[in-house]
């Protein structure tokens, strides 16, 4: 067995590689930039290498400088992770010129299936379904007008050396595709350093299910069963499950052999996942090979019971592989949750800035969080915006969605945005709960992006009695230090208007005695029993409300109140009852105009300005164009204007709401 191992990587997956290697008694070398001097996965780690600027071309992707800092802390074995060099054969190979192990599959398997053309030849040859299209090299918009015609749109361009959502277009006319053409390759040559594009039927209504395997040098492979990867944003995956609450066991063995075969084909050695797509009827079509883990490896864990990580280092050490497909069991339903730093109010724009406060969810038999992060830790713009990975289990598929529930609402973050309103909503959506799934389900849930929940009428007296019970609690408290009220004396019955997002409650608080943590709220006429441990300061308000359990996180913002819970956000004011007559009497300031400006609307890099001062544009006209962790974001116009000043050139870092363009 291997005594050290490098991971290069960062983020969750260096800290989760760690993680097992310190269970396997092995050392590990965490390497890291100069964006990442503090960064958790270099905390854990046993010894770290810097490897040189923020940029990860000159960093994370340059493969001179992992192989040296290899060589320097003679390590044993590198492990790649996820991204980055986990699927470059040229890394591969410069390792093993180096003498040192890849845990991953040979130089040959990653050429062969990282190439999708290539990959999509080796499937059809070896008896694995492949979408409809076309497989060669197209050289520019032009042909692949032509192509795209030919197929019948829709069609999905796709970089051959891809992943991730990077470099990935659908396109339904002549004009998307050009446009669709122009941004997959230059992603495609920023992300990758290959900018050759592809182009395929696009399945309407489809289902992205994929296949775990696990392969061993000594020609034994086998797979553990699939992950339902429906859930996605602009091609990213946002919510994973194991197993697919849609397949059958026939349909599930057939793919599972399919993806041992396609595996078989390229003598392939680790872990690997094959991606399928599958229609309404359950037919399913290959789309490509990841020769490396997925991010959503942990829900295949969860459900098997086995450390994927651990096997592909046995495997790479040159262990047997001693599962047999037989034994392989599926118990229950894991669900996982990719939290990201973005903005979901902001059509999910990236979010970047220091960490003030991290507190995930406690871990358990349910609850498994796998962190890249800490409290004080920086969200860079250089690097993808996954912070974590929350995954919950339970014997049954709702009970899982449960728990994510439970625990997405305990996950408090500060100091960035962050999508769990987005992902919480997810989990109340019937759709969801009901596996009515496609990957076309937040495109038709969200038409007009995401603008928060729907607050009903359970919602609104669980916010309104915690934001009463909490500043009854403040009060109380304020009168013991001024000396208003001695000792512990008798319960205060206080009466209240609780202002939630501008609408008026009047609500009654009786606690059963002061300091107890219980008592009684009244909403109008409506009583609720609250039982609740929390106390001043704390972010979490944890208890139960009439007998059920419930978790609210809290801040207090001026005189008034911040709550989040189950994916709604809300702001609450508690006032005395002539307090609230005099506070509607108030005049409101109205919010400034800001329709005459181009406003930069997330922290990344301004990468071009396409229109000059005195120009005319129509709506619809891109405007610029910025970049902000490893994605190009055009900015097009809302309206018909003309540019009466630029205000940042090409090449600028811009800040949030930042002006880029005024228009007169």
């Amino acid at each position: 067995m291997f005594k050290k191992i490098l991971i290069a990587n960062r983020g969750e997956i260096a800290c989760r590689v760690i993680r097992t290697c310190h269970a396997m008694n092995i050392k590990t070398v965490a390497v890291f930039s100069n964006a990442d001097n503090d960064a958790l996965h270099v905390q854990l780690a046993d010894e770290a290498v810097n490897i040189g600027p923020a940029q990860s071309t000159k960093s994370y992707l340059n493969i001179d400088k992992i192989v040296r800092a290899a060589q320097r802390r003679k390590v044993d074995a590198v492990h790649p992770g996820y991204g980055f060099l986990s699927e470059n054969k040229d890394f591969r190979r410069a390792l093993t010129k180096a003498g040192i192990v890849f845990i991953g599959p040979n130089a040959r398997a990653i050429a062969a299936m990282g190439d999708k053309i290539e990959a999509k030849k080796i499937a059809r040859k070896a008896g694995v379904k492949t979408v409809p299209g076309y497989i060669g090299v197209i050289k520019d918009y032009e042909e692949a007008i032509r192509i795209s015609r030919g197929i019948g749109y829709p069609v999905m361009l796709k970089a051959s050396a891809g992943g991730g959502g990077k470099g990935m277009r659908v396109a339904t006319s002549d004009a998307e595709v050009r446009e669709g053409f122009e941004r997959a390759t230059s992603e495609a040559r920023t992300s990758f350093g290959d900018d050759r594009v592809f182009i395929e039927k696009f399945i309407e209504e489809p289902r992205h299910i994929e296949i775990q395997i696990l392969s061993d040098d000594k020609g034994h492979t086998i797979y553990l069963g699939e992950r339902e990867c429906s859930i996605q944003r602009r091609h990213q995956k946002v919510i994973e499950e194991a197993p697919s609450p849609f397949l059958d066991d026939k349909t599930r063995k057939s793919m599972g052999r399919q993806a041992v075969a396609l595996a078989k084909a390229v003598k392939y050695v680790s872990a690997g996942t094959v991606e399928f797509i599958v229609d309404a009827q359950r037919k399913f079509y290959f789309l490509e090979m990841n020769t490396r883990l997925q991010v959503e490896h942990p829900v295949t864990e969860l459900v098997t019971g086995l450390d994927l990580v651990e096997w592909m280092i046995r495997i790479a050490a040159g262990e047997r592989l001693t599962l047999k497909q037989s034994g392989v069991k599926l118990n229950g339903s894991a669900i996982e949750s990719r939290i990201y730093a973005e903005d979901p109010y902001r059509n999910f724009l990236p979010s970047t800035g220091r960490l003030t406060n991290y507190l995930p969810p406690t871990e358990s038999k349910h609850v498994r969080v796998d962190s890249g992060v800490c409290s004080g830790g920086e969200i860079s713009m250089y690097y993808d915006p996954m912070m974590a990975k929350l995954c919950t289990w339970g014997e049954t598929r709702s009970t899982a969605i449960a728990q994510m529930r439970r625990a997405l609402d305990a996950y408090y973050i500060r100091g960035v945005s962050h999508n769990i309103p987005f992902v919480a909503a997810v989990m109340r959506n019937k759709k969801f709960v009901n596996s009515d799934l496609s990957t076309n389900f937040i495109t038709e849930e969200y038409p007009n992006g995401f603008s928060g929940v729907q607050i009903t009428a359970e919602d609104r007296n669980i916010l309104v009695a915690v934001a009463g019970w909490i500043h009854n609690s403040y009060v109380d408290r304020s009168a013991h230090i001024s000396g208003q009220v001695m000792g512990r004396g008798a319960p205060v019955h206080r009466h209240w208007m609780v202002c939630l997002n501008d609408k008026y409650h009047a609500v009654s608080v009786v606690p059963n005695g002061i300091g107890m943590g219980s008592g009684t709220v009244k909403i109008g006429r409506a009583s609720f029993q609250i039982e609740s441990n929390w106390t001043y300061g704390m972010p979490l308000f944890e208890g139960s409300i009439n007998g059920t359990g419930i978790c609210a996180q809290v801040d207090r913002v001026g005189i008034g109140y911040r709550l989040f819970r189950a994916g709604l956000e809300a702001k609450a004011t508690v006032y005395t009852i002539r307090e609230a007559q005099l506070h509607s009497l108030m005049l409101h300031k109205p919010p400034q105009d800001l329709s005459k400006y181009l406003l930069a609307p997330m922290p990344g890099l301004l990468v071009s300005v396409q229109v000059q001062e005195g120009q005319t544009f129509k709506a619809g006209d891109s405007l610029a164009m910025i970049e902000a962790m490893k994605m190009e974001n055009t900015l097009k116009a809302e309206r018909d204007g003309v540019v009466k000043d630029i205000s940042e050139q090409p090449g600028a870092s811009v800040s949030v709401d930042q002006i880029i363009i005024e228009f007169e």
